[in-house]
Protein backbone atom coordinates (compact mmCIF):
# COMPACT_ATOMS: atom_id res chain seq x y z
CA UNK A 1 0.00 0.00 0.00
CA UNK A 2 1.49 3.39 -1.05
CA UNK A 3 2.15 5.75 1.82
CA UNK A 4 0.67 9.15 1.60
CA UNK A 5 3.35 11.77 0.32
CA UNK A 6 2.70 14.41 2.24
CA UNK A 7 1.03 14.09 6.45
CA UNK A 8 -0.11 16.36 9.03
CA UNK A 9 0.83 16.26 12.36
CA UNK A 10 -2.31 17.55 14.97
CA UNK A 11 -0.71 18.91 18.44
CA UNK A 12 -2.06 21.62 21.41
CA UNK A 13 -4.58 22.37 18.18
CA UNK A 14 -2.04 23.23 15.63
CA UNK A 15 -1.64 21.70 12.17
CA UNK A 16 1.78 21.06 11.32
CA UNK A 17 2.25 20.01 7.56
CA UNK A 18 5.34 18.33 6.69
CA UNK A 19 6.80 16.38 3.39
CA UNK A 20 7.80 13.27 2.90
CA UNK A 21 11.09 12.32 1.02
CA UNK A 22 8.83 12.06 -2.27
CA UNK A 23 8.71 15.99 -2.29
CA UNK A 24 6.54 19.00 -2.43
CA UNK A 25 3.28 18.60 -4.06
CA UNK A 26 0.57 20.35 -5.24
CA UNK A 27 -3.22 19.27 -4.56
CA UNK A 28 -6.33 21.07 -6.66
CA UNK A 29 -8.85 22.18 -5.19
CA UNK A 30 -12.52 20.13 -5.70
CA UNK A 31 -15.51 22.97 -4.57
CA UNK A 32 -19.24 22.94 -5.38
CA UNK A 33 -21.05 25.16 -7.10
CA UNK A 34 -20.85 23.70 -10.84
CA UNK A 35 -17.40 25.26 -12.29
CA UNK A 36 -14.69 23.11 -13.64
CA UNK A 37 -12.88 22.86 -11.17
CA UNK A 38 -10.61 19.89 -12.71
CA UNK A 39 -9.57 21.64 -16.29
CA UNK A 40 -6.08 21.67 -17.54
CA UNK A 41 -4.77 18.66 -15.20
CA UNK A 42 -1.06 19.14 -16.68
CA UNK A 43 -0.99 22.55 -15.26
CA UNK A 44 0.50 21.70 -11.80
CA UNK A 45 2.57 18.45 -12.81
CA UNK A 46 4.35 20.56 -15.51
CA UNK A 47 4.74 23.57 -13.00
CA UNK A 48 6.49 20.93 -10.39
CA UNK A 49 8.95 19.63 -13.10
CA UNK A 50 10.11 23.21 -13.90
CA UNK A 51 10.36 23.73 -10.34
CA UNK A 52 12.16 20.79 -9.89
CA UNK A 53 14.48 21.36 -13.24
CA UNK A 54 15.54 24.82 -12.31
CA UNK A 55 15.57 24.81 -8.15
CA UNK A 56 16.64 22.73 -5.21
CA UNK A 57 13.31 22.04 -4.15
CA UNK A 58 12.77 18.34 -4.59
CA UNK A 59 9.32 17.75 -6.04
CA UNK A 60 6.72 14.83 -6.99
CA UNK A 61 5.27 16.12 -10.24
CA UNK A 62 1.78 13.90 -10.09
CA UNK A 63 -2.01 15.20 -10.14
CA UNK A 64 -3.95 14.80 -7.29
CA UNK A 65 -7.03 16.49 -6.01
CA UNK A 66 -8.71 16.84 -3.31
CA UNK A 67 -12.14 18.20 -2.02
CA UNK A 68 -13.08 21.22 0.27
CA UNK A 69 -15.70 19.20 2.01
CA UNK A 70 -13.25 16.60 3.31
CA UNK A 71 -10.31 16.58 5.40
CA UNK A 72 -8.05 15.70 2.83
CA UNK A 73 -7.18 19.21 2.34
CA UNK A 74 -5.19 19.05 5.00
CA UNK A 75 -2.55 16.28 3.65
CA UNK A 76 -1.13 19.24 1.41
CA UNK A 77 0.62 22.60 2.68
CA UNK A 78 -0.27 24.24 -1.12
CA UNK A 79 -3.94 24.23 -2.55
CA UNK A 80 -4.77 25.33 -5.92
CA UNK A 81 -7.80 26.58 -7.33
CA UNK A 82 -9.38 27.99 -11.02
CA UNK A 83 -11.88 27.23 -12.95
CA UNK A 84 -14.29 29.19 -15.36
CA UNK A 85 -17.60 29.07 -13.85
CA UNK A 86 -19.03 29.13 -10.17
CA UNK A 87 -17.97 28.56 -6.78
CA UNK A 88 -20.06 27.43 -3.67
CA UNK A 89 -18.81 26.69 0.00
CA UNK A 90 -20.43 25.39 2.11
CA UNK A 91 -20.70 26.73 5.85
CA UNK A 92 -18.67 23.74 6.83
CA UNK A 93 -16.46 23.90 3.69
CA UNK A 94 -15.44 27.63 4.40
CA UNK A 95 -14.88 26.48 8.28
CA UNK A 96 -12.92 23.59 7.24
CA UNK A 97 -10.53 26.04 4.84
CA UNK A 98 -10.34 28.76 7.19
CA UNK A 99 -8.65 26.31 9.59
CA UNK A 100 -6.39 25.10 6.99
CA UNK A 101 -4.89 28.23 6.36
CA UNK A 102 -5.04 29.68 9.67
CA UNK A 103 -2.58 26.61 10.49
CA UNK A 104 -0.27 27.15 8.12
CA UNK A 105 -1.51 26.38 4.94
CA UNK A 106 -1.19 28.31 1.36
CA UNK A 107 -4.21 28.94 -1.67
CA UNK A 108 -3.31 30.04 -4.57
CA UNK A 109 -6.83 31.14 -6.52
CA UNK A 110 -6.19 31.77 -10.79
CA UNK A 111 -9.21 33.09 -12.04
CA UNK A 112 -9.31 31.27 -15.68
CA UNK A 113 -12.32 33.58 -16.73
CA UNK A 114 -15.37 33.70 -15.33
CA UNK A 115 -14.66 33.16 -11.39
CA UNK A 116 -14.66 35.88 -10.18
CA UNK A 117 -17.41 37.31 -8.90
CA UNK A 118 -18.53 33.69 -7.09
CA UNK A 119 -14.92 33.76 -6.29
CA UNK A 120 -15.03 36.59 -4.02
CA UNK A 121 -18.40 36.20 -2.74
CA UNK A 122 -17.34 33.05 -1.61
CA UNK A 123 -13.89 33.52 0.23
CA UNK A 124 -16.07 36.36 2.15
CA UNK A 125 -17.53 33.38 3.66
CA UNK A 126 -14.27 31.65 4.50
CA UNK A 127 -12.97 35.40 6.17
CA UNK A 128 -15.88 37.70 6.85
CA UNK A 129 -13.58 39.67 8.23
CA UNK A 130 -10.93 40.27 5.89
CA UNK A 131 -10.33 41.63 2.39
CA UNK A 132 -8.30 40.90 -0.81
CA UNK A 133 -5.72 43.64 -1.21
CA UNK A 134 -4.00 44.23 -4.17
CA UNK A 135 -0.48 43.55 -4.15
CA UNK A 136 2.72 46.06 -4.56
CA UNK A 137 4.74 45.64 -7.47
CA UNK A 138 7.61 44.84 -4.95
CA UNK A 139 5.70 42.45 -2.81
CA UNK A 140 8.67 39.37 -2.52
CA UNK A 141 6.23 36.97 -4.47
CA UNK A 142 6.98 39.02 -7.63
CA UNK A 143 11.35 38.82 -7.03
CA UNK A 144 12.06 35.68 -4.37
CA UNK A 145 13.80 34.25 -7.65
CA UNK A 146 12.75 36.05 -11.29
CA UNK A 147 11.73 39.31 -11.33
CA UNK A 148 8.65 40.37 -12.34
CA UNK A 149 9.06 44.08 -11.72
CA UNK A 150 5.32 45.27 -12.80
CA UNK A 151 3.72 42.97 -10.98
CA UNK A 152 1.63 39.68 -12.60
CA UNK A 153 2.49 39.04 -15.87
CA UNK A 154 -0.52 38.97 -18.75
CA UNK A 155 -0.19 35.58 -19.74
CA UNK A 156 -4.01 35.78 -21.34
CA UNK A 157 -5.81 38.80 -22.26
CA UNK A 158 -9.25 37.86 -20.96
CA UNK A 159 -11.58 41.48 -20.89
CA UNK A 160 -7.76 42.77 -21.67
CA UNK A 161 -7.29 44.43 -18.37
CA UNK A 162 -4.56 45.04 -16.37
CA UNK A 163 -3.44 41.79 -14.59
CA UNK A 164 -3.77 41.86 -10.87
CA UNK A 165 -2.64 39.86 -8.25
CA UNK A 166 -4.70 40.39 -4.66
CA UNK A 167 -3.89 38.25 -1.32
CA UNK A 168 -5.38 37.72 2.00
CA UNK A 169 -2.98 37.61 4.97
CA UNK A 170 -2.61 35.84 8.54
CA UNK A 171 -0.93 38.58 10.76
CA UNK A 172 1.67 39.01 8.12
CA UNK A 173 1.18 35.94 6.36
CA UNK A 174 0.44 35.80 2.85
CA UNK A 175 -2.48 32.80 3.02
CA UNK A 176 -4.48 33.45 -0.08
CA UNK A 177 -3.05 34.09 -3.64
CA UNK A 178 -5.58 35.12 -6.16
CA UNK A 179 -4.46 36.53 -10.20
CA UNK A 180 -7.26 37.82 -12.03
CA UNK A 181 -7.34 38.92 -15.58
CA UNK A 182 -3.91 37.10 -16.46
CA UNK A 183 -4.41 33.64 -15.88
CA UNK A 184 -0.93 31.82 -15.13
CA UNK A 185 -1.98 28.58 -14.80
CA UNK A 186 -3.25 28.60 -18.26
CA UNK A 187 0.43 28.81 -19.23
CA UNK A 188 1.65 25.81 -17.47
CA UNK A 189 -0.10 23.10 -19.48
CA UNK A 190 0.83 21.17 -22.29
CA UNK A 191 1.77 23.46 -25.64
CA UNK A 192 -0.59 21.72 -28.19
CA UNK A 193 -3.78 23.01 -25.88
CA UNK A 194 -3.47 26.56 -25.80
CA UNK A 195 -1.43 26.77 -28.66
CA UNK A 196 0.45 29.72 -26.51
CA UNK A 197 3.69 31.22 -27.94
CA UNK A 198 6.98 29.66 -25.73
CA UNK A 199 8.11 32.40 -24.42
CA UNK A 200 4.92 33.12 -22.69
CA UNK A 201 4.66 29.57 -21.25
CA UNK A 202 8.05 30.03 -19.60
CA UNK A 203 7.16 33.44 -18.50
CA UNK A 204 3.97 31.75 -16.63
CA UNK A 205 6.43 29.10 -15.05
CA UNK A 206 8.98 31.05 -14.09
CA UNK A 207 6.20 32.89 -12.36
CA UNK A 208 4.68 29.69 -11.08
CA UNK A 209 8.15 29.02 -10.05
CA UNK A 210 7.83 32.27 -7.81
CA UNK A 211 4.74 31.39 -5.85
CA UNK A 212 5.61 27.87 -5.23
CA UNK A 213 8.89 29.33 -3.84
CA UNK A 214 7.35 32.32 -1.68
CA UNK A 215 4.40 29.92 -0.19
CA UNK A 216 7.35 27.74 1.04
CA UNK A 217 9.33 30.01 2.63
CA UNK A 218 7.49 33.19 3.87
Amino acid sequence: MKTKLIFILIFANLIIFAQTKDGFQIARLKYSGGGDWYNDPSAEVNLLKFVQDNTSVKVNPEYVFVDVSTSDIFQYPFLFMTGHGTVLFSDSDAERLRLFLENGGFLYVDDDYGLDKSFRKEIKKVFPEKELVELPFNYPIYNILYPFPYGVPKIHEHDNKPPQGFGIFIDKRLAVYYTYESNPSDGWVDGNVHNDPEEKRIEALKFGTNIVLFSITQ
